[in-house]
């Protein structure tokens, strides 16, 4: 299913069966290789944004799975780490963090943790993630704002980037909602439950959260993605910075 590479609709219905960190455990061989893997042009677009504002000393990787955005921290940062829960995820990783271009400087550094009870206390300048918050009720993204807070030092960033929501008269917003209707029946009928919720993550809610966790709140167009018909931005970078 997606390419020849990727996982058939039977591995799929097993993984979407499963606990979340069961089921990346299970997709984690042919991950890169689905829809859900952050595209090239997005990393790309989010190291660009953050040269300007770098270099970091330390980087973490927010739920870094195979390990894909690990490359741009590796562009912006002297040291690298990457967390994630999922081992069969970060087995994959495991050959990002040992890329060619790293040979003249340490490898990144992979370490299973769970995002909500992270094991690092100001140990980071700069903190990304892509793709995951979707795997957290709104209800948990206060908890894990301010974890993020606590792992970074004085002066730290903590960056990511959130596409413009899709208008209602377009298939894509049809097609979120639809997976989104999908997920929560499936999940008030089976357990464990699967979070998966593309919907929830709501850029209005999410600066107010960062702001209360103790963060300075911007945004930064990323220019790569164009504009909207109203002239917005289809992308943005989410920058929050924590006090000196």
């Amino acid at each position: 299913m997606f390419s020849p590479e990727g996982p058939r609709l039977r591995e799929l219905a097993v993984q979407a069966m499963s606990s979340v960190e069961h089921g990346y455990d299970l997709l984690a061989p042919k991950f890169d290789h689905t829809p859900f893997r952050t595209p090239d042009s997005v990393l790309d677009a989010t190291a660009g944004a953050l040269k300007d504002m770098g270099p970091f000393g330390d980087g973490l990787d927010l739920c870094c799975g195979t390990g894909a955005g690990l490359g741009v921290l590796g562009e912006v940062c002297e040291r690298v780490t990457g967390v994630d829960f999922s081992a069969g995820m970060l087995e994959r990783a495991s050959g990002q963090a040992a890329r060619p271009e790293w040979a003249s400087r340490p490898g990144a550094r992979l370490v299973r943790a769970d995002a909500r009870a992270l094991p690092f206390v100001s140990a980071f300048d700069l903190v990304v993630s892509f793709g995951a918050f979707g795997h957290f009720l709104p209800a948990e993204l206060p908890g894990l704002f301010r974890q993020v807070h606590t792992a970074l030092r004085p002066g730290g960033t903590f960056a990511f980037p959130v596409g413009a929501p899709p208008k209602a008269s377009t298939p894509a917003y049809w097609a979120l909602l639809g997976f989104d209707g999908v997920m929560r029946v499936r999940n008030a009928l089976w357990r464990p439950p699967f979070v998966m919720y593309y919907r929830t993550f709501r850029l209005g809610d999410v600066r107010r959260e960062l702001t209360d966790a103790g963060f300075r709140v911007g945004l930064r167009a990323l220019p790569e993605f164009g504009t909207r018909d109203d002239g917005s931005p289809r992308a943005r970078l989410v920058v929050g910075h924590k006090a000196a």
